[in-house]
């Protein structure tokens, strides 16, 4: 119960810190672009028009970009607090890429950002558009390090377990950084904030036209924002297929659950809208798998024939796994090297699993009595089943399953609210090119509401992605119980407490001064 009781709490207090985080980061990757390119028509016309709408969403701008560099700090530092048996496991892999972070954040952004913000009357036009460059292409440098510090967790790549230190070591650098999981994420994210960022520029331009103030800067704003927006949501779009393919191939329990997958076939049909069934446990599958299997598991269900398949696959009969499949093992896939395998069942993994674990033990017992011969031994069991490895922390088959109602529904709702803002933009640039965007008040209201709607989207992609590949924090190899560190949870309770409390205060603080911001309008 304790260790139950610690995990739930350090787990709260990561997605608590990470999400009011993700508030602010999209926003301020996005607008870097968006204000760049508004700056380049500056300097290209000469136009003071374009100068006083880049120090507008400047503002903007640097706002969102001191509160995420503060929540991003507090963020890091529970790898250390609440996660010590992980950094411990990983660090020599997972710190290198948060480092290099560090130093695009602190030295390339930073530095350029004050060019950028204060230098307008000391440097010349040319050198203040190259530091706006400068700042919104360190922007997506700082995420992609991130983001391949997070898709390694999700396929841990160019590294071999040291067995004398009980740590993970690097030993191909490039195949972390460009591994096809981290580079899909990252297309997918970066584009992903430049959504973001084009939904808020039109919204809030059109709170402008409703209010019937500030005509030329909310068309010509608009312009931007919705062809920016319109070609990113076409990359998202993209590279969201890239993912879905890259998760069936290393993660396939959760496609299972974004799915709502339980006992597949071949030609897998994919949801277009769902409701599922909460009468559908996963805990019945130890002790009544025939009457578990015969439950439907949704109570309404519009799916596209063989869509899933064709998806994951680009075949119209593959077989994709779901949630029973996997437990149990015994279909047939095609590994990464083009080879076709037999999946084993979760107890045979967790059975070798602990094999694993257990060698591990004896390789550090047989060492400390100098026993090479029981050392070698140890080490050729420890390696034979270190795939495994992780399993070894597996209490019982179900473990491996994520919260399936979560994973599924957010899944969903990301994907019809991104349908809904290919919609929009499509919008914004028809009335703009046919000069309607000051006329329907319903367009404006639309574009207002739809900025609430992006963070709800943004937020939804998140949840699918981490509470999608639970019970690990690293695929495979490493439980989130087993990564944490030996505090108590009152500690944990209360800096999740004051975190929450001190969050709260940021975001009113952020609010209430953009609230200002945008009230008062660009400066004449």
């Amino acid at each position: 119960m304790l260790l139950a009781s610690l995990l739930g709490l350090s787990r709260l207090q990561f997605a608590l810190t990470a999400m009011f985080h993700w508030l602010f980061v999209p926003l301020t990757i996005g607008l870097g672009f968006i204000i760049a390119i508004m700056e380049t028509y500056y300097v290209r016309t000469g136009n003071e028009f374009w100068k006083r709408t880049t120090k507008f969403w400047m503002k903007i701008f640097a706002i969102n970009f001191a509160i995420g560099v503060a929540t991003g700090i507090i963020l890091e530092f529970q790898f250390g607090t609440n996660w010590s048996n992980y950094s411990w496991f990983v660090g020599d892999i997972f710190g290198a890429p948060l480092a290099i972070e560090g130093i695009f954040a602190f030295f390339l952004e930073s530095t350029f950002f004050a060019i950028m913000f204060f230098g307008w009357d000391k440097v010349s036009k040319k050198a203040h558009l190259l530091s706006t460059w400068l700042v919104a292409i360190g922007t997506i440098l700082s995420a992609l390090w991130i983001l391949v510090a997070n898709a390694w967790m999700q396929y841990p790549a160019g590294m071999e377990f040291n067995p004398d230190t009980a740590r993970n070591e690097m030993v191909d650098f490039w195949a972390v950084a460009l591994s096809p999981v981290a580079i899909n994420k990252f297309i997918h994210t970066v584009t992903n904030c430049f959504v973001i960022a084009a939904v808020v520029v039109i919204g809030i331009s059109s709170w402008y036209l409703l209010k019937k103030r500030e005509d030329e800067f909310s068309r010509k704003s608009i312009r931007i924002a919705s062809v920016f927006g319109m070609i990113s949501l076409v990359v998202l779009i993209w590279s969201g297929d890239g993912s879905a393919y890259h998760v069936a191939k290393k993660q396939p329990m959760k496609l299972a659950a974004m799915e709502g997958l339980y006992k597949s076939k071949n030609g897998t049909p994919i949801v277009a809208f769902g409701i599922l069934n909460p009468k559908k446990m996963i805990s019945r599958l130890e002790t009544d798998s025939l009457g578990y299997a015969l439950q439907n598991p949704f109570l309404i269900n519009i799916s596209i024939p063989q869509g899933l398949s064709l998806l994951v696959d680009r075949k119209m009969d593959t077989f994709v796994p779901g949630i029973e499949d996997i437990i149990q093992g015994g279909y047939t896939y095609t590994d990464e090297f083009g080879n076709e395998q037999t999946a084993l069942s979760v107890k045979e993994r967790m059975r070798r699993g602990k094999i694993a674990v257990e060698a591990l033990a004896t390789y550090h017992k047989a060492k400390e009595a100098g026993d090479e011969e029981g050392k070698e031994t140890a080490l050729g069991h420890l390696m034979e089943n270190y795939p495994h490895f992780g399993y070894g922390f597996i209490e019982k088959p179900t473990d491996i399953v994520p919260n399936v109602p979560l994973t599924f529904y957010a899944f969903h709702i990301m994907v019809i609210l991104g349908g809904f803002f290919l919609l929009l933009f499509g919008l914004a640039i028809y009335l703009d090119r046919k000069e309607l965007l000051t006329r329907f008040k319903w367009f404006h209201l639309l574009a207002i509401i739809s900025i609430p709607l992006v963070y709800i989207c943004t937020q939804a992609g998140w949840i699918v992605a981490e509470v999608g590949r639970q019970p690990w924090t690293i695929q495979d190899l490493l439980t989130t119980g087993a990564s944490l560190s030996g505090v108590s949870p009152s500690a944990v309770m209360t800096t999740t407490i004051m975190f929450f409390l001190l969050f709260s205060v940021l975001l009113a603080a952020e609010l209430t001064i953009l609230y200002k911001v945008i009230r008062k309008g660009p400066a004449a």
